[in-house]
């Protein structure tokens, strides 16, 4: 028998599925061969003993051989014959191999053959295309067996094809197929295996697992089958849906603890804590995804399943109460990642009810989430003690209402939170605040992660499609574009409410907040009703107008803070825009003031920068800027992503040998001066209803530099390159010495072209006089860095060595920066570089000293000239009014916002 298995036959045959099928029928268990072992011997030799035991084990290496090898076969001749003819599966049915299958797994404790067991059956699964062929493989109650068979899953392969072979049934499940696998009763699902099974995996320390099992259990949703739906959604396999959000919540306080460790040690191995976070990150909003994937299989009791469990276990015991002053009984999120979260869970899962929620419990004050320690009966803890509005304190009520309780899972295996740290970073938080107070004061004088973090949740909020405008109104948020869309609306289907704000001197959002509070009031009542919580009524009955000028003037305040990164800054610019998309006629005197006053600072800083480390790519990096602030300002959304108040971006600046009086250090600073000032001058623009344009209003190249070195040393626009020839008019002979006992000759030449500027080395031509071959090129601007002020602003001059008269020390500089031009620059290395230059007498080193200082002067003059439009706010004002013509406002625009 088992040399016949290797004789030549035709692979892909109906006699070669019959002869594989026959021989597996022959084959009995595996223990009648291991009986052998347990017969009683006669007495033999040593010799013989081990020549029967190797006998028998040969015999076993090829039985199990055979069976995989026929099992593998089998799978490609099903597969084959499904395609090309119909007689292969006909047989198969015929011999009943389904169940030689389960009889095969039965007799044999063989790892390696219930490997190739579940990997057979699962490629047959898959490459089956004949409805009643996959009927006759889910019927019979062999793929049910197979299912709940009990493997030995501490052998992670095994678990691998077994996860494999759970979701290749999903992958063929629709209502005829469902109904084989599920066990009925009075029309009622009472047994579902292959879900039941799966979701015992839901939770493995494996992601590939657990994405497998997510898979899995869409597919089962997504066969929209009624009774399967009633059986998912029934005690106790309901509690899948609260486990998951648990699972997540805990993952949710892992991620913190990520976070609160990169904050403690922000320069101990940034990567490494970087791509912890980003896993972290992406793990998190996979498990969003999810759920958004889930409640779109439509369901009924699911979304409001996950909408409460997300709620009760979360939102409210966990990510609101993080901009409370108190800690919750030891376990806290901190506030980056709490607004991380709540933008999250608002852009991925996308229900009404859980963004209306959200959105209303911003009106409640921070005390109104504060914890109430004390355990309950029936094993809940209360993590809070909403009073019920009509409820004396102490008293109970059902259903949930009034208090909520929450069943709390075992974070004994979660990091640990670190309240005082949360504490401390919440101090200034008035608890009487509400929270939506609260994510504006961040706003105003919080950190910059708070400020992205505040800024990301409005943008998200305004973003969400779930909300009402009604709500966006109320919260001080709706676009003004929306505002008067919907109140020339209402006029024009002649409701006087709407015609009479239309063209009313008041703000285009209601007097009195009536307009806006049916569907707050509803979401008010709701909240109250199931959750226990109260909002503040001065809060919730504002008018909306005064909560709009809250937003409108932490944007403004914004703008004027020095402490504030300029991509935060832009975000805020973003969100302005969004909100204001018209004139300055939005603003009050006060914000122009604001304004003005924060653009005239900007202006003077960025006026010394011409005289500074890096005048030579002033423009350039302007130019860019200008650009990229454009296309953020006036994007259809917000251009960073939520994960990145989360993650910061790692400045070079961190780099070991940077040091924050390096020339690189002054070009990080001077780029993020340009990125402030282009965001504000902007929004002057903003402010006059001008469109931004596309370049920035800045005088073109000087075509010729009359009686300069450039021209007398018949440079060309290009500049100065290594090997080639110059004329060394005005060169001032020096030594140098690059490598310790080789002193070298050359010609110093400082050198300004436009806005550019060099320090130049050259060889003399004897033969040639008086050129000569340039050696070594050096930026002019970075001959050295002297402190003048505190205001960390530095001036570029060579310094005279005062010991040695005859030496100048040169630092010299970057030709370019990294993040600038990152083609251009040809090392890695971004510390600076230094040059001793020895001259003949002390006479010549003047002569440099000075010529390097005149060069630099009228590099920064061109520099300067080429910056004066941008920098004149009063010649702005006058151009664009006399280029543009009127501001774009209409004019029911204009009458809407005099009282702006």
């Amino acid at each position: 028998m088992w040399f016949s298995f290797w004789k030549s036959r035709d692979r892909f045959s109906l006699d070669e599925l019959r002869y594989l099928t026959d021989q597996l029928i022959k084959l009995q268990t595996v223990n009648e061969v291991n009986k052998v072992t347990g017969v009683h011997f006669l007495p033999l030799s040593e010799f013989l003993f081990f020549e029967l035991f190797s006998s028998i084990y040969q015999h076993l290496v090829r039985f199990k051989d055979f069976v995989i090898e026929a099992l593998r076969s089998m799978a490609e001749l099903i597969t084959y014959g499904d395609q090309h003819d119909s007689a292969f599966f006909e047989f198969f049915m015929e011999k009943q191999v389904m169940g030689e299958f389960v009889r095969i797994l039965m007799v044999s404790r063989t790892v390696t053959v219930s490997l190739q067991l579940l990997q057979t059956i699962s490629i047959m699964i898959q490459n089956l295309k004949n409805e009643h062929a996959l009927y006759y493989m889910f019927s019979n109650e062999h793929m049910n067996y197979l299912i709940t068979y009990s493997f030995d899953f501490q052998n992670e392969e095994l678990l691998s094809y077994y996860i494999s072979f759970l979701r290749a049934i999903s992958g063929k499940l629709d209502r005829n197929t469902i109904s084989l696998l599920v066990k009925t009763q009075n029309d009622e699902v009472v047994s579902f295996p292959l879900y039941d099974e799966a979701i015992h995996f839901a939770f493995h320390e494996e992601s590939m697992v657990r994405t497998a099992i997510r898979a899995l259990t869409l597919n089962v949703y997504h066969v929209g089958e009624e009774s399967v739906n009633r059986y998912v959604t029934s005690a106790p396999h309901a509690d899948y849906f609260s486990n998951l959000v648990k699972f997540f919540r805990k993952q949710c306080i892992n991620l913190n603890a990520l976070v609160s460790d990169s904050t403690k040690n922000p320069g101990a191995e940034f990567a490494d804590t970087t791509t912890l976070i980003s896993t972290a990150v992406d793990e998190i909003e996979d498990n969003l995804y999810y759920f958004s994937d889930v409640i779109s299989a439509g369901i009924p009791d699911v979304g409001w399943l996950i909408t409460d469990n997300i709620l009760q276990l979360l939102i409210f015991p966990l990510l609101l109460p993080s901009l409370t002053i108190k800690a919750v009984e030891g376990i806290q999120i901190g506030v980056a990642t709490s607004l991380y979260l709540v933008c999250c869970i608002l852009r991925i899962v996308k229900i009404k009810d859980l963004a209306n929620t959200i959105s209303t419990a911003l009106f409640c004050p921070l005390d109104a989430f504060s914890p109430e320690s004390g355990a309950k009966p029936n094993g809940h803890t209360s993590f809070y003690g909403f009073a019920h509005e009509s409820q004396p304190p102490g008293s109970n009520t059902k259903d949930g209402v009034g208090i909520l309780r929450v069943d709390v899972p075992n974070m004994s295996s979660s990091p640990q939170i670190h309240p005082v740290d949360v504490t401390r970073e919440n101090d200034y938080c008035d608890s009487h605040l509400s929270l939506r107070e609260a994510l504006i004061s961040y706003i105003t004088s919080g950190d910059d992660i708070q400020v992205t973090g505040s800024l990301s949740v409005l943008a998200t909020l305004l973003q969400t499609k779930e909300l009402d405008e009604s709500m966006l109104d109320a919260l001080g948020i709706l676009p003004q574009r929306k505002q008067h869309k919907k109140l020339l609306l209402q006029a024009l289907v002649g409701e006087v409410s709407g015609e009479e704000q239309l063209f009313s001197s008041e703000s285009s959002s209601s007097k009195d907040g009536t307009e806006c509070g049916s569907e707050l009031d509803s979401c008010l009542q709701n909240l109250k009703e199931q959750f226990g919580l109260l909002c503040s009524s001065l809060e919730v009955r504002a008018s909306p107008r005064v909560h709009r000028f809250q937003v409108l003037d932490a944007l403004v305040s914004l703008f004027c803070r020095s402490n504030i990164s300029a991509e935060t800054l832009w975000d805020g610019g973003w969100l302005l825009r969004q909100l204001l998309p018209y004139s300055e006629s939005e603003f009050n005197s006060h914000h122009l003031k604001m304004l003005n006053d924060s653009y005239k600072n900007c202006a003077s800083a960025l006026l010394k920068e011409t005289r500074g480390v890096w005048p030579d790519l002033l423009v350039t990096v302007l130019c860019d800027e200008w650009k990229r602030c454009k296309r953020a300002i006036e994007a259809s959304s917000l251009r960073k992503e939520p994960k990145c108040i989360l993650l910061s971006s790692q400045r070079f600046s961190s780099e070991d040998g940077i040091t924050s009086d390096s020339s690189f250090a002054a070009g990080e600073r001077m780029c993020e001066l340009v990125k402030v000032f282009v965001l504000l001058h902007q929004l002057q623009i903003f402010s006059l209803g001008r469109t931004f344009p596309e370049k920035p209003p800045i005088n073109p190249p000087a075509d010729v530099f009359e009686n300069s070195r450039a021209q007398s040393a018949g440079l060309d626009a290009a500049g100065p390159k290594l090997g080639t020839e110059l004329r060394l008019v005005d060169a001032v002979p020096c030594r140098i010495a690059f490598e310790r006992g080789k002193e070298r000759h050359f010609s110093f030449l400082a050198i300004f072209l436009g806005t550019s500027g060099w320090v130049v080395l050259a060889e003399e031509l004897p033969l040639k006089e008086p050129y000569g071959v340039i050696r070594m090129v050096a930026p002019l601007a970075g001959s050295n860095l002297i402190l003048v002020s505190s205001s960390r602003f530095f001036l570029l001059k060579p310094k005279h060595d005062y010991k040695h008269s005859r030496w100048l020390h040169s630092r010299i500089r970057l030709s370019t920066l990294p993040f600038v031009e990152p083609a251009k620059l040809k090392t890695k290395t971004l510390v600076d570089g230094r040059w001793t230059l020895a001259f003949r007498d002390e006479e010549s080193c003047t002569t440099a000293l000075s010529m390097v200082l005149e060069e630099i002067n009228l590099q920064s003059n061109e520099v300067e000239r080429r910056l004066k439009p941008l920098l004149d706010l009063k010649s702005l004002v006058e151009s664009s009014n006399s280029s543009q013509g009127p501001p774009r406002t209409s004019s029911f625009h204009s009458t809407l916002t005099n009282s702006f």
